[in-house]
């Protein structure tokens, strides 16, 4: 185990025992009341019309693909890019230093229900992943279409998550993985559809079986 590794296990180990101790004394029950969100995406039944209107097709080649055919992440104003204005965002008791990095705060992340106080513990989530964009259509798009997708801070499209939870995501879609929070899936559902009806993304069909199983549970 690196030296790095273990320093990252202990960290988390620590965090989440800390987690565990408040949660026995119903401190951390639930999310904390402060806690920001991403935009609130479409209702379920606005949902299930756009779901309708999705182009089913089977998913497109990964071939050509590279994150950086989607630049990300660009400055959002002053010194602040996007990551830092979705931990900001999406953070409790934020503080960020001159260059706007976010220093202190705390995190929960929606996914899976833990809370994190280093922003270095949070990653910010594509809810549709730039390399589904692309096998979806974006292939077909210009630099500037994947910047500003890649970008998007006013639909529901960026969230801050665990890292590891993420990562497990990866560029998956609905039909191959959910939020391990099952309280989360239905808002998630509502995001991913929300998403691909603005950008005109497609859905294979057990994509859409997956979204609609989802959203008739809402």
């Amino acid at each position: 185990m690196s030296g790095v590794y273990a320093r990252r296990i202990a960290r988390r180990t620590a965090v989440l025992a800390a987690s565990a101790a408040l949660t026995a004394t119903g401190v951390l029950a639930t999310a904390p009341a402060a806690q920001a969100a991403p935009p609130t995406p479409v209702s379920a039944a606005t949902a299930r019309t756009y779901l309708g209107q999705l182009t089913v097709k089977a998913e497109g080649s990964s071939s050509g693909y590279s994150r950086d055919l989607f630049p990300h992440w660009i400055t959002q104003s002053g010194s602040c890019n996007t990551r830092e204005v979705v931990l900001k965002r999406d953070g409790v008791n934020v503080v960020q230093d001159s260059g706007c990095a976010a220093v202190s705060g705390s995190w929960y992340s929606e996914y899976d229900g833990a809370t994190w106080r280093a922003a270095s513990d949070v990653d910010i989530d594509h809810v549709v992943a730039l390399a589904e964009a692309w096998r979806s259509g974006a292939s077909g798009w210009t630099t500037s279409q994947r910047q500003a997708f890649a970008n998007d801070l006013t639909r529901p499209q960026l969230i801050a998550v665990t890292d590891d939870v993420n990562q497990a995501k990866s560029d998956l879609d609905p039909a191959e993985w959910l939020p391990p929070r099952t309280a989360y899936r239905c808002t998630y559902a509502r995001m991913w559809v929300h998403v691909k009806h603005h950008w005109n993304l497609s859905v294979d069909s057990a994509e859409k079986n997956a979204l609609q199983s989802v959203l008739n549970g809402c």
